[in-house]
């Protein structure tokens, strides 16, 4: 078991030892990912069930379309049940299996390195649920706009395959979670010395063509309302990370004097 130090030069593993706790958590990670499947099992039909119709009753269909949704195979109502139950255990275990990688990434870093993830956990769970709920918000908007050209089409009905609507509000419920982790990213690159706030502020404009490109990426559709619903956000919230960090630096600096 590794020695715990506030200064990683203090102890020194060999490769061999890095490599067997890095075996080590792997093998924690798959059973924890084991067992959020056993349990995504069991909670897969409500679950399923509650996302189903949440998504269902996002949009408005125009009149005279009908909806239907058909599996094209006997094999899909088995496959499809198996994915949203690693779905559900991937999010049951995925703080535990985060922490099986902080585990292994902490000791390998330095104490001022350590303060500023320590401290920016909480602040990024937030952000993930800000994200996800900002995403909530515009959903119907993005459905409904997508589901209006089939009115340019006469005589069509909608038929899905189940499951592919709930897959994708959940891809983007996690794609605008994600994104959203950008303050923080900004703020520890900054904290340790790698991005400045000069360099941040002169390439404010870089940055923002990468966020629009990043944000087209991200969304699952790949269409201009969903990268614009996510983009513009990510700008604002990219020009409050500069800010956050211009404050918290003069106030380092402020307490030092």
């Amino acid at each position: 078991m590794r020695n715990s130090s506030d200064d990683p030069e203090e102890f020194r593993a060999t490769l061999g030892e890095h490599l067997d706790e890095l075996r080590a958590r792997l093998i924690r990670s798959v059973v924890l990912i084991a067992a959020g499947l056993v349990a995504g099992w069991f909670l897969q039909p409500y679950v399923y069930e509650r996302l189903s119709h949440l998504a269902r009753d996002s949009f408005t269909l125009p009149q005279g379309v009908e909806y239907k949704e058909a599996f094209k195979s006997i094999t899909e109502p088995f496959m499809l049940k198996l994915k949203v139950a690693f779905y559900i255990g991937l999010v049951i275990v995925f703080p535990f299996v985060v922490t099986q990688v902080w585990g292994f990434i902490e000791p390998g870093l330095k104490p001022h390195e350590r303060k500023p993830l320590r401290r920016l956990a909480p602040i990024s769970v937030l952000l993930f649920l800000l994200g996800a709920f900002f995403c909530w918000l515009i959903l119907p908007s993005a459905l409904n706009w997508f589901i209006g050209y089939v009115v340019e089409f006469q005589g069509v009905e909608i038929i899905q395959e189940p499951g592919n609507l709930v897959f994708f509000i959940l891809k983007m419920l996690l794609a605008f979670g994600i994104g959203f982790q950008l303050p923080v990213v900004v703020f520890f690159l900054a904290k340790v010395g790698i991005l400045g706030t000069g360099t941040l502020t002169r390439y404010w404009r870089q940055a923002t063509v990468i966020l629009f490109f990043g944000s087209a990426m991200l969304t699952p559709s790949n269409d201009l309302f969903s990268m614009l619903m996510m983009a513009v956000p990510l700008t604002i919230l990219f020009f409050l990370s500069i800010w956050a960090v211009k404050l918290t630096s003069r106030g380092s600096i402020e307490s030092a004097d």
